[in-house]
């Protein structure tokens, strides 16, 4: 599939492209074709041009768009040498996967380009899973259908939509079960991945989330946490799950929102804060 794409991407950029990553599961273990996502990292030459978008975003459409369940979840991120050192901006390299990149990018085409790329500090990657986590958890996860950008909503109604669609899974564990392994499994396993990033500054990658989950005190979601990390592999039945979310599913992210929040305040980022406390008293209320 990886292959497949880097060739695409060759074809559409020619010499631009100096290097092609395998990113995520597919770079640092744990890969399940169940409900992992499929994860490109681009480097291409700079100073990156305003049609980069455009084309890598065409590329990347037309790859899901061949038919399998692997290649409709593709998520290709790009830049340049100088955005990955942090002195030009653009593309698309959120803090958290230029980390991956850093740490576990394994290259597929290209030569290495990763020599001076600069580390995302331990803020930097607070931050960046705190707004991931209030803005596009949804998204990430998967649009429902209605909520997909072109539903001619405004960008405003989605989001609340979207998030009203979360927390509707979120205090009901039967939509969340009946919405698939991949929806169930990435709800439950990102707020642990979260929790291991903010603490160590390492890639949360699941298998070292849960570990360092069931390894801390205290663990209010450790028979979730676990149960999360075999149903990437094989899908739970409902009675079997249910009743596991229900008591612990909860538990989990009101945990992983306390400790965002008091770490947030600690680095000077009382809005942001702020928000997630929000998020927080929607939850329980």
């Amino acid at each position: 599939m990886l292959t497949r794409a880097v060739a695409a991407y060759q074809a559409a950029l020619g010499p631009r492209l100096l290097a092609g990553y395998a990113l995520g599961s597919l770079a640092h273990g744990g890969f399940s074709p169940l409900v992992s996502d499929v994860d490109l990292g681009l480097v291409l030459a700079g100073p990156l041009r305003p049609a980069d978008r455009l084309t890598v975003g065409t590329v990347a459409r037309r790859l899901r768009a061949g038919g399998s369940d692997l290649q409709r979840r593709l998520s290709v991120f790009w830049g340049s040498p100088a955005t990955l050192r942090g002195t030009a901006h653009g593309g698309r390299f959120p803090p958290l996967d230029r980390l991956d990149l850093l740490e576990n990018g394994r290259l597929l085409a290209g030569a290495e380009a990763r020599d001076d790329m600069a580390r995302p500090g331990q803020t930097e990657l607070l931050v960046a899973g705190a707004e991931f986590a209030i803005g596009d958890l949804g998204g990430r996860i998967g649009w429902p259908a209605r909520l997909s950008p072109r539903s001619g909503l405004s960008a405003r109604t989605r989001l609340r939509r979207r998030d009203d669609t979360i927390l509707a899974q979120l205090r009901d564990p039967r939509r969340l079960v009946a919405s698939g392994p991949r929806q169930l499994t990435k709800v439950v396993l990102f707020p642990a991945r979260f929790l291991l990033t903010a603490a160590t500054g390492q890639v949360g990658t699941n298998g070292l989330a849960a570990e360092h989950y069931l390894a801390a005190r205290p663990a209010p979601a450790a028979a979730l946490v676990a149960a999360a990390l075999a149903w990437r592999d094989e899908p739970p039945p409902p009675a079997a799950a249910i009743p596991l979310l229900e008591r612990e599913l909860i538990p989990l992210y009101v945990q992983f929102l306390d400790d965002h929040v008091a770490r947030l305040q600690a680095a000077g980022r009382p809005r942001l804060a702020a928000s997630m406390s929000r998020w927080r008293g929607r939850l329980l209320a």
